[in-house]
């Protein structure tokens, strides 16, 4: 090759290797369930979401919804790449948008049903016609509270919060008298006593959208089952308070979307 062309050529091997850089590194949505307020979640979740954009080479950018009701919106419309969220989204997501578990958090999931320790409430009977916090339906905690209280002539009086956080601090602050909060945050609030525990259901999941390719969907299930292994991940993992994600085949998850079927559009 000549001098001349040599030179000509290099432009187009510098456009080629741009080109390939650039469409191989992806942009995706990482959408976390409002369990808590929105800048908690993001500050909690961020760990996670810089080390799958290291591990995987793509980015991945962090979304919440400021509450269950617009949730539940955004999870019919399929709108996420990948989403974190409750055995009941999850399972939703699984049966009828067709997405792919590619971990979960370890152990299982529950709510729990608090009151103040002022109050001495020793059963949910106790609450008929009281002021009772809660996230609204369709969040888990609610959908178990239907169960607590079939009945809508004997029901406490709902007080619609946000994110759980809120709901807690309702007790403490005299707003409400109890709450429905996951047993996982009952610890953070040693003067709320526990009434009753809800049956338990398998912990959060991440889903995976079928418009992500099978091979980023493959190297962001490897990064996630590997991130006890690697100190970028050790730090996510603690920043989420885990110890690692499992592997799950969705089996355990599919049942529970039936907890909507009395939401609209269902």
């Amino acid at each position: 090759m000549s001098h001349n062309k040599l030179l000509l050529s290099i432009p187009l091997i510098l456009t080629t290797v741009w080109y390939t850089t650039a469409v191989s590194a992806e942009e995706y949505t990482l959408a976390i369930h409002p369990v808590l307020p929105a800048k908690e979640t993001i500050q909690i979740y961020q760990p996670l979401a810089d080390y799958l954009s290291q591990q995987t080479s793509h980015r991945f950018t962090l979304v919440t919804s400021s509450n269950f009701l617009t949730h539940w919106q955004t999870t019919k419309q399929g709108k996420f790449d990948l989403v974190l969220d409750g055995p009941q989204f999850t399972g939703y997501r699984l049966e009828k948008l067709d997405y792919t578990i590619l971990a979960k958090f370890p152990d299982v999931v529950s709510y729990t049903l608090v009151a103040s320790e002022n109050e001495m409430i020793m059963e949910p009977g106790e609450l008929i016609g009281k002021k009772l916090a809660t996230t609204p339906s369709p969040a888990l905690g609610a959908l178990r509270l239907e169960q607590l209280y079939p009945n809508p002539l004997r029901q406490p009086v709902i007080v619609e919060t946000n994110d759980s956080e809120t709901a807690a601090q309702h007790v403490i602050n005299g707003k409400a008298m109890a709450a429905m909060i996951p047993a996982a945050m009952v610890g953070n609030y040693p003067q709320l006593l526990t009434v009753v525990n809800t049956e338990q259901l398998p912990s959060p999941a991440i889903s995976v959208s079928p418009d992500v390719d099978e091979s980023v969907s493959s190297a962001i299930r490897e990064a996630l089952l590997s991130a006890h292994e690697r100190e970028e991940g050790k730090r996510a993992l603690e920043s989420i308070r885990i110890e690692r994600f499992t592997a799950s085949d969705g089996s355990e998850y599919r049942p529970h979307a039936s907890l909507l079927q009395n939401m609209w559009e269902y």
